[in-house]
């Protein structure tokens, strides 16, 4: 029984010490470079990799599903910004439709579809999808020595876990908008997004204000930076990181069922009492890693109400996946619950949101990406897409997707939109008139899927890609091993605790 409860949570605790908002990293990059090293070989192999021999497989993580869930999220943050971009210039009030349900204002658009919906704005169903993913996977070591027993470890797992998780989470981020604020200086261009200061030292003097406001985690009001205001779910994710940390320190000695009684209600509070709807995602991804867990352990609690289900839960599984996709398309164009009102098949769901919820669609969102990772691994067809090869491959670069992707569509993404017909009125008008309709194209076909928006991806997607993969080898994975080196050199070489002297045993006593 022990030979196979370890290797069960072996892998979890592997899972759960190399998260990340992008995910984990997978071998040593030091192993990839050539024997002998030089800066041309080294930047050879950065930018264009040495496939991986297809006759041997690297075997599957059993967190492999979740890799590929948060890639393939990731990706559809990548689709959502690029529609609102692209039909937020010729014609806004198509922006506006994707955002409302199907029927909003006699609109009735494939797009906007129940379900189909979340393929074209399904950037807020993923941010969501990440916190319940990163809950589950930061616990799931920690959760694991605790139902072990093994609390001297869970000490030394948490306090490397806290000290690593801001390098892990910041130094890409520093290094991809360090990098963007000093190109537009050095190559002349113009932002869009950023208006550009006088000289390159305003300009990173500026850089370092902001982010050093951006990165403290106990920062008051909103929470931005312009150069990228894609990365406002970063500060939430290490706040959230944080919550899940605590939550395992301080419910260590907790009886099982105390343990996932306070979880519970500790997602209550954050949901239904005070408006902290990313902790909530936070702890629901505890509970389900710790209930995970249990599941796979015969000499632990495990709520006996759901073993009772067990007989049904493919009916259960399936229309849980159902409600997920019609939750996950709420309509989110503003804040106001009067709006969502106005939505067909959203009027008397709107009386479900608590008063603490400010953004309504947190509350929705919080129930689909609940449901949505747990059924993944209990329906087999799901399971296997998101361990696809591909999947895979954009759970590798999710981190760094969700980076530079929005760097990218406002420096080459507006430019190609502007050339083939997609012109931004305002601001863009006089500094890309030089782009306005180069080589118009076609914007015949359903709303979302018109030529002059599919054929532009011929280059932004395979582009954005590579810059992530590359940022990936470069900066994030780079980062992973950094930051585990600075916690071993800060405990002297080890993270192991030296055992104690018997005279040091003696003077205790």
């Amino acid at each position: 029984m022990h030979s196979r409860r370890d290797g069960i949570l072996d892998g979890a605790g592997d899972a759960g010490d190399r998260e990340s908002v992008g995910w984990m990293v997978d071998g040593d990059l030091g192993s990839k470079l050539p024997t002998k090293w030089t800066p041309l070989r080294w930047m050879r192999q950065l930018l264009w990799p040495t496939r991986s021999s297809p006759d041997s497989p690297k075997p599957l993580r059993p967190t492999a599903y979740l890799d590929g869930l948060r890639g393939f999220a990731a990706f559809l943050v990548y689709i959502h910004h690029h529609q609102l971009f692209a039909h937020g210039g010729s014609n806004y009030a198509q922006a506006i439709a994707f955002e409302n349900a199907f029927g909003w204002n006699g609109q009735f658009y494939f797009a906007t579809f129940v379900g189909i919906r979340n393929f074209f704005t399904g950037g807020h169903m993923a941010v969501a999808t990440f916190y319940v993913i990163s809950g589950y996977v930061l616990s799931a070591k920690p959760l694991a020595l605790i139902q072990a027993g093994e609390f001297l470890k869970l000490g030394d797992n948490l306090a490397s876990a806290f000290f690593r998780r801001w390098f892990r989470l910041y130094i890409p981020l520093i290094v991809t908008t360090f990098i963007y604020v000093t190109s537009w200086h050095v190559f002349g261009y113009w932002n869009p997004l950023c208006e550009a200061k006088p000289t390159i030292g305003e300009e990173l003097w500026n850089w370092y204000a902001e982010f050093k406001n951006f990165s403290f985690l106990f920062k008051e009001g909103p929470i931005w930076v312009t150069y990228n205001t894609h990365l406002w779910s970063i500060p939430l994710e290490m706040r959230g990181s944080m919550a899940a940390f605590m939550a395992c320190l301080a419910l260590s000695r907790a009886t099982t069922k105390a343990r996932l009684l306070c979880i519970l209600f500790m997602a209550f509070y954050f949901l239904y009492i005070v408006d902290g709807f990313y902790c909530a995602l936070f702890m629901t991804g505890m509970l389900q890693c710790d209930l995970d867990l249990l599941a796979r352990r015969t000499d632990l609690y495990y709520p006996r109400f759901l073993r009772r289900l067990e007989p049904y839960k493919t009916f259960i599984y399936y229309h849980l996946f159902a409600i997920s996709m019609w939750l996950a398309g709420v309509p989110s164009v503003t804040a106001k619950v009067e709006d969502l009102r106005a939505n067909p098949g959203w009027y008397w769901m709107s009386f479900l949101k608590p008063q603490a919820v400010f953004d309504y669609k947190w509350f929705y969102l919080f129930w689909a990406a609940n449901m949505l990772v747990a059924c993944v691994p209990r329906i087999w067809w799901l399971k296997r897409f998101f361990e696809s090869r591909f999947c895979q491959f954009l759970g590798r670069i999710s981190f760094s997707l969700y980076l530079v992707h929005g760097p990218i569509l406002a420096t080459i993404g507006d430019r190609v939109y502007h050339m083939v017909g997609y012109v931004r009125g305002g601001d863009h008008t006089e500094e890309l008139k030089a782009w306005a309709n180069l080589l118009p194209l076609p914007k015949t076909g359903p709303l979302g899927l018109e030529l002059a928006f599919l054929l532009p991806q011929m280059i932004l997607l395979p582009l954005t890609f590579w810059v992530a993969d590359v940022v990936t080898r470069g900066v994030d994975e780079p980062s992973v091993r950094f930051a585990a080196w600075l916690y071993r050199r800060m405990t002297g070489g080890t993270a192991e605790p030296k055992p104690l002297e018997p005279v040091a045993l003696l003077r205790i006593t």
